[in-house]
C-alpha cells in the first residue's frame, strides 16, 4: 500500500514549476500541521482558452499533496475591470466558465467532488463585506491600488474608480473565503503583495501567494482572450487548431517565449510525465521523452524540428479537446455559448431589423500583421524593380514575398533585418511568382519618392503580432477579400507621425515591446 506523501514530498508537489513563493516558510509550517487550503480565481471575462490547462494541472498538485481547494468564479471582479464583462451578461458568462472549466477538470482526470466551487457575488455583495471595502478604501492610496493593478487591470487613459477598487477585492477574498493561500499568475504578484501589505492593517492574516509563470502564446506574447492569434478556444475545431498551431511562433533552436514548448512544459509533461515527438522513421521515427529538460535540449540543438514538434503537440492537445468539445455540442451549451458570447455584427444586425442595414466594421484588427524577418533577398527572374524575398513569420516555413523595393532599397540592407509583413492578403503572382505577403513600407509624400521598409524594435522576435493601439481585441480575417476592399480602406488614414512612428488615425502601430517606425519619412504614407 502506498504511503501518503509526508510534508516535503506535499511541498514539491504544490511548488513545482511555479515561478515564486511568497511565504515559504509559512507554507511548510502549515503542511507540518494540517491540510492546506488555496484558492484560484478567474474573472469571467473572455473566453477561457488551452492557456487555462496551465492552472488547471497546478490544481491537480495541489490535490494530490492533500489540500482542500476552491476555485472562485469572481464575476463581480469581471465587471469592475473595465466592465470586460458587461453587467447583463454577467451571470451568463458565469455559467459558462463554471462549464467550462470543470469539463477542463474532467479531461485532466480531476475529481471535481474534491474541489469547491464559488461565485464571488455569493458572498462580495454581503453586509460585511461591503464594509470591509469601505474600510480597506480608508486605508489604501491611489497610487497603491493603480500599482497593485498595473498588470491585469486594463489600463485606460482615464482609469475608473472600479479598477482601483478591484486588487482590495482580490485581497479580502482571501479572508473571506479562509483559505492559507492564494494561487495566480505572476502578473498578479503586485495584486498579492498588496493583499501582504494591506489585509493585517484590518487585523487579518498576511496569506501565502503561489505563482506560476506566465505561459508565452502562440505568436511568443502572453496568452491572451483579447489577442486571437496568440490562443487556441478550448472550443476550436480541430482544424482551427491546426491552423493556429501551423502559424505559431515556434523558430528552430530558439527557446525563448515559445508557447509550443511551454505548453508541453506546463501542462502535458505534469499530465503525463512524458511527451513523445511523432515523426516519420526516414527522421529518427517517434521518440519519447521523459523530462522536459532533455526535450527543450534537443530542439535546441535542432535535433527536434518545430514542425514536428508543433504536430506533436496538435495531436496531444486534441486528446485534451475532445470531451470538452463533445460536452458542449449538447443543445444546452451551445445556447449558453451563444447568449454568453453574442457575435458582435449578429446583435447589430438584430438592433437594426436587416441584415443588410448595419455597415461592415472596417477596423485595423481584421489585419494580420506580423514582425517577418529576411532570410534570403533577391532579384525577381523576369522584374528588374522585384525583389523576391524569404520571410520567417514564425510559421514552420518562410514565406515568398515580391516587393518592388529595388530602386529603394539595396539587397544587403533587406538581407536579415526585421520587416513589418501584413500576412492575410490573398496571395497573388507578380510576373510568374506567386507572393503571400505585403512588406510595409513608409514613403515620402513629394519628388523625387523614398521608401522605407517600417521597423520593429529591434529585440522582437519573427512571427510576433504587430497591432494598433486601441485595437488589440478582435480576430484578423483569415483572408483580405479583395472585393471588399479592407485593407486599402484601413490603408488610406495610415501616416508616419512627426516622430517617425506608423499610425491609423494617429493611434501607434505596436508591438509587445514597443512602437513601430522607420528611419526619417515624417508625415509620409504607409502602403
Amino acid at each position: 500500500m502506498e504511503s501518503a506523501p509526508g510534508p516535503r514530498e506535499k511541498y514539491q508537489l504544490i511548488t513545482r514549476n511555479l515561478q515564486e513563493v511568497l511565504g515559504e516558510d509559512a507554507l511548510m509550517a502549515a503542511l507540518r500541521e494540517r491540510e492546506v487550503k488555496i484558492y484560484w480565481g478567474t474573472a469571467t471575462t473572455g473566453r477561457p482558452h488551452v492557456a487555462y490547462f496551465v492552472p488547471m494541472a497546478k490544481i491537480a498538485d495541489f490535490l494530490k499533496a492533500g489540500c482542500e481547494v476552491t476555485i472562485l468564479f469572481a464575476d463581480l471582479h469581471a465587471y469592475l475591470d473595465n466592465m470586460k464583462a458587461p453587467w447583463e451578461l454577467l451571470e451568463l458568462r458565469t455559467r459558462y466558465y463554471e462549464n467550462v472549466i470543470k469539463a477542463v477538470l474532467e479531461s485532466i482526470g480531476v475529481p471535481l467532488e474534491k474541489l469547491k466551487f464559488v461565485r464571488g457575488t455569493d458572498y462580495q455583495l454581503s453586509k460585511e463585506y461591503t464594509l470591509d471595502v469601505y474600510r480597506l478604501s480608508s486605508l489604501v492610496t491611489q497610487h497603491d491600488a493603480k500599482k497593485a493593478g498595473a498588470e491585469v487591470v486594463k489600463q485606460v487613459e482615464h482609469p475608473l474608480l472600479s479598477g482601483l477598487l478591484y486588487p482590495g477585492l482580490q485581497a479580502l477574498d482571501e479572508e473571506y473565503l479562509k483559505v492559507d493561500a492564494q494561487f495566480g499568475g505572476v502578473d498578479q504578484r503586485k495584486i498579492f503583495t498588496f493583499a501582504e501589505k494591506y489585509l493585517p492593517s484590518l487585523g487579518y492574516a498576511k496569506r501565502i501567494h503561489l505563482m506560476n509563470p506566465m505561459v508565452p502564446g502562440l505568436t511568443g506574447s502572453k496568452m491572451s482572450s483579447s489577442e486571437e492569434d496568440s490562443k487556441i478556444d478550448l472550443l476550436d475545431r480541430k482544424e482551427d487548431v491546426k491552423r493556429k498551431l501551423k502559424k505559431a511562433f515556434c523558430e528552430p533552436g530558439n527557446v525563448e517565449n515559445n508557447g509550443v514548448l511551454s505548453f508541453i512544459k506546463h501542462v502535458l509533461f505534469p499530465l503525463k510525465s512524458e511527451f513523445v515527438i511523432l515523426r516519420e522513421e526516414k527522421w529518427g521515427g517517434n521518440k519519447t521523452y521523459t523530462a522536459y529538460e532533455a526535450l527543450e535540449k534537443d530542439f535546441a540543438e535542432q535535433v527536434v524540428h518545430p514542425g514536428d514538434l508543433k504536430n506533436s503537440v496538435e495531436v496531444a492537445l486534441n486528446k485534451l479537446l475532445d470531451p470538452i468539445r463533445e460536452k458542449f455540442n449538447s443543445p444546452e451549451l451551445k445556447k449558453l455559448t451563444s447568449a454568453a458570447y453574442p457575435n458582435p455584427s449578429k446583435a447589430k444586425t438584430a438592433e437594426k431589423g436587416t441584415k443588410n442595414s448595419e455597415p461592415e466594421n472596417i477596423v485595423p484588427s481584421r489585419l494580420d500583421i506580423r514582425v517577418g524577418k529576411v532570410i534570403s533577398v533577391e532579384k525577381h527572374p523576369d522584374a528588374d524593380s522585384l525583389y523576391v524575398e524569404k520571410i520567417d513569420v514564425g510559421e514552420p516555413e518562410p514565406r515568398t514575398v515580391v516587393s518592388g523595393l529595388v530602386q529603394f532599397v539595396p539587397k544587403e540592407q533587406l538581407q536579415d533585418r526585421l520587416v513589418v509583413l501584413l500576412c492575410n492578403l490573398k496571395p497573388q503572382k507578380m510576373r510568374g511568382v506567386e507572393s503571400q505577403g505585403m512588406v510595409l513600407c513608409a514613403s515620402s509624400v513629394g519628388e523625387p519618392r523614398q521608401v522605407e521598409p517600417l521597423d520593429p524594435p529591434a529585440e522582437c522576435c519573427a512571427g510576433e503580432r504587430v497591432y494598433v493601439e486601441g485595437y488589440e481585441d478582435g480576430e484578423p480575417d483569415d483572408e483580405l477579400k479583395p472585393k471588399k476592399k479592407v485593407f486599402e480602406k484601413l490603408q488610406a488614414d495610415f501616416r508616419v507621425s512627426e516622430d517617425c512612428i506608423a499610425q491609423w488615425k494617429e493611434k501607434n502601430f505596436l508591438t509587445k515591446l514597443g512602437n513601430i517606425s522607420c528611419k526619417s519619412l515624417k508625415g509620409g504614407s504607409i502602403s
